[in-house]
């Protein structure tokens, strides 16, 4: 039952310079003017993690119309919206020093350039909810109660009422907000009928500030998208109405150019088209089929039971490539297994860079076929597969080469980027190609090769720290603890935030409950994903908490592939069939 908030003013008052364990008691929930607030975890200390809180508005006092949350593009980006605007109320507010450790401190989970379905607000017809953290203030480890009644009377009620009343937001940049996001959806869903895996509108401004800042490139060195008349498509979308931009069309895509011409921004664009943008982001409808996956090469990391026979063969020492494991894989092996898993996990769409791929795992080229005879090398190139991956499997490729023209006669279209404009080479391409005097021998056989789906046991998930103390979390965005067991995620490029990776932990813990020795490891991510359409977020946590953010099957079962104690029963293999694209 929620009490008055005058009971809770009264006991900080009365706990003032009093051992810090002393705010455990004021767990509970309390009725303010504006909103209704809980406290459902008090830290232990004011260098422990803050406390987690909620405050809720009713929706009907909100001011947001049932026009916001028409759809659930609409919902998520109202709630992405709300987050945003109530972390900017948090940082306007909150000022200074205030104490030990994270005395006084009020921030949500920090939104990113993407827009993300997260935990941290909740948006549903009968209200408006923010989920938090608040440092309760102390000086040493003594409560300073009459600043935490300066926090929650003063400073919480600013930001409440500054972030989640509509009348007090900028409502044009909120229906951009909606709309942004709206027409990014209707834009991806309309990709398989056209036959696309990806979209470029035209005006999209693709370079990013810095390698360490993920805004837009601003300024006058900024050159807008302009699609080639060849590639250059049309789409109604439900806001913006006709939107012209290149469409990129399945099969096999080359992106060609000088260096620092825009080939690697252009497929980085495309690498987190997967996402919706932020207005003005210039990326906003850029977008790419949802499962599209990037493919690097991840020297060091461990590879589990995976069959990576249709690239590596015949290695010394007679080691099994069917069902391969190392807890050191190279260049070459991890960008195998990286491709077979992305396949194994339901990518529909690769994209490799050949800054971050292995050059021997990539081309072979005539000369050293001439010097190295095959029977001698292991590895079947890349270029030797990449089509048969689109014509057996329905899985198509972008690549970014500036090297080697070798992947010529494969490309079905190729993209030369020139001071960032992208210019259609296909047919000069493919003429070069063939008035070559030398061409090198195709490895590999005629058929791609088998896909092998694999069987995870629960046995190699072991969530304790300690016999009586689970332990799951994500220090960093490509980190996750899970017991004693740390996972590296640093190849994993389209992890854009910590609260994802922190969802993604949580997702392996309540995936063990489906590990039954039958299910298949995709069958596995499968149940995960559907508990969370059902049920959202929150049921991977055994309590709410408030900076989990979405993530995509794909991430999660590279996770699992990534985890040094996986155990696989078996492995299955099924027949090549070309995968179908389903049809929104």
């Amino acid at each position: 039952m929620s009490k008055e908030s005058r009971l809770l003013k009264n006991h900080l008052q009365r706990i003032d310079g009093k051992g810090y364990k002393a705010y455990k008691e004021i767990r509970g929930s309390y009725v303010f003017p504006d909103f209704w607030l809980s406290i459902d975890h008090v830290q232990g200390d004011p260098f422990a993690l803050p406390s987690r809180v909620r405050v809720r508005v009713d929706r009907s006092a909100s001011g947001f119309g049932s026009d916001t949350t028409a759809n659930p593009s609409r919902r998520i980006a109202l709630c992405d919206f709300l987050i945003r605007a109530f972390h900017a109320s948090c940082r306007s507010i909150i000022h200074g020093d205030r104490g030990s450790g994270k005395s006084g401190l009020i921030t949500i989970d920090d939104p990113v350039q993407e827009i993300l379905e997260s935990t941290a607000m909740v948006v549903d017809d009968w209200f408006v909810e923010a989920r938090f953290f608040i440092g309760l203030p102390a000086r040493g480890r003594r409560i300073s109660g009459n600043q935490a009644v300066d926090m929650f009377f003063q400073e919480l009620p600013g930001i409440v009422v500054q972030s989640l009343y509509a009348e007090n937001l900028n409502q044009k940049a909120l229906a951009r907000h909606l709309e942004t996001v709206e027409d990014a959806d209707a834009l991806r869903k309309m990709l398989n009928h056209m036959g696309l895996i990806g979209f470029v509108a035209n005006g999209a401004l693709l370079p990013r500030a810095s390698g360490i800042d993920p805004g837009p490139l601003t300024g006058s060195r900024t050159v807008p998208f302009q699609s080639p008349d060849s590639q250059e498509v049309e789409v109604n979308l439900p806001n913006r109405g006709l939107t012209r931009g290149m469409g990129i069309p399945t099969g096999v895509t080359l992106i060609v150019g000088g260096g620092f011409h825009g080939k690697s921004t252009l497929l980085n664009a495309l690498e987190m088209g997967i996402y919706n943008h932020l207005p003005g982001d210039g990326r906003e409808m850029c977008v790419t089929l949802e499962s599209t996956v990037k493919i690097r090469a991840a020297d060091g990391r461990q590879v589990t039971g995976v069959d990576i026979s249709p690239f590596i063969n015949n290695l010394p020492l007679q080691k099994d490539t069917m069902a391969f494991s190392t807890q050191n894989a190279s260049g070459s092996t991890s960008q195998a297994a990286n491709i077979a898993e992305a396949i194994e996990a339901g990518a529909q769409v690769l994209l490799l860079d050949e800054d971050t791929s292995a050059t021997n795992f990539m081309i072979r080229d005539q000369r050293m076929q001439m010097l190295v005879a095959k029977d001698k090398e292991p590895i079947t190139p890349f270029v030797d597969k990449v089509h048969q991956l689109y014509d057996e499997l329905g899985i198509s490729t972008v690549l970014v080469m500036g090297g080697s023209g070798d992947y010529f006669p494969v490309a079905d279209h190729v993209i030369q980027m020139t001071d960032y404009c992208p210019e259609d080479v296909t047919r000069k391409a493919h003429d070069i190609a063939a008035a070559g005097n030398e061409a090198r021998t195709v490895e590999g056989g005629n058929h791609f090769g088998v896909i092998r789906y694999r069987i995870p046991l629960k046995t190699g998930f072991d969530p304790y720290r300690s016999p009586q103390r689970i332990k799951i979390g994500a220090p960093r965005r490509q980190e996750i603890l899970f017991g004693r067991t740390t996972i590296d995620l640093n190849d994993l490029e389209q992890i854009v935030t910590t609260s994802q990776t922190r969802g993604l932990a949580h997702a392996l813990h309540h995936a063990m409950q489906y590990m039954d020795g039958r299910r298949k490891l995709k069958e596995i991510v499968d149940c995960v994903l559907r508990d969370v359409a059902a049920n959202g977020l929150e049921c991977l946590t055994p309590y709410l908490i408030g900076d989990i953010a979405a993530f995509r099957g794909i991430e999660l079962a590279a996770a699992i592939n990534r985890m040094r104690t996986l155990k696989i029963l078996d492995v299955i293999q099924e027949s090549v069939l070309r995968l179908s694209f389903s049809v929104e």
